[in-house]
């Protein structure tokens, strides 16, 4: 049988449930329902229990979720029962941001290396880790297993980048480049666009204000 065709929208919500089962587990909570989980996470009882049905149900009736086995089994879904190794391209402010960024060993991400086409940079260490120029990524990315690349470097160079990396091994691009990558099929993609973020909430605090200005009229 086919595995099932998965919607975005549920992916997209899958991180949020784990998040919110780990502060729960951290709090000590044992078993939570739906109705529970809908009140902490803002969305649908009805939602919730749609999205978790995707997956095969995960509760039973009369009793709700088993905490500890929801996140476990989620994280397990999201892959991170696996530990993966990442790169960093880009060693300006926001990829030595994001080197620094300690969680992401938590979740099973293990930063290797950071690269740069800038020789100033070359030897500058970020967490112990020294900056390489590009024309070692590929010995490296074959010699410690790397799966994973982070792109934070500008966007005239962003595809030509993404296409060396692919052609040396790597599986998964979390891009932060401002343009939309097209590699491979076979190579998973997630473009982040910082400023997009901030446009719905200039739009959401501009629909704020509005409806405010009415209550008030």
């Amino acid at each position: 049988m086919a595995e099932k065709e998965i919607s975005q929208a549920v992916i997209g919500r899958l991180p949020r449930y784990f998040r919110f089962l780990g502060e729960l587990k951290d709090e000590g909570v044992e078993r939570i329902s739906s109705q529970e989980l809908s009140g902490i996470m803002n969305v649908t009882a009805s939602q919730i229990r749609q999205d978790f049905n995707n997956f095969g149900g995960f509760g039973q009736q009369g009793y709700g979720y088993n905490v500890e086995y929801l996140y476990q089994e989620i994280g397990r879904i999201l892959g991170l029962d696996k530990t993966h190794h990442l790169i960093i391209v880009g060693a300006g402010n926001l990829g030595q941001a994001l080197a620094n960024y300690m969680n992401f060993e938590r979740r099973g991400f293990i930063f290797t290396g950071v690269f740069d086409n800038n020789p100033a940079l070359y030897g500058r260490k970020i967490r112990g880790i020294e900056v390489r120029p590009m024309e070692e990524v590929a010995d490296f990315v074959e010699q410690n297993n790397v799966d994973i690349a982070v792109l934070t470097i500008p966007k005239n160079s962003a595809e030509e980048v993404a296409e060396r990396l692919v052609s040396v091994g790597i599986k998964a691009i979390w891009n932060f480049a401002h343009v939309d990558l097209k590699v491979s099929k076979e190579v998973q993609v997630e473009n982040v666009h910082l400023s997009d973020s901030l446009m719905k909430l200039s739009y959401m605090l501009e629909r704020y204000e509005k409806e405010s200005r009415k209550t008030n009229e």
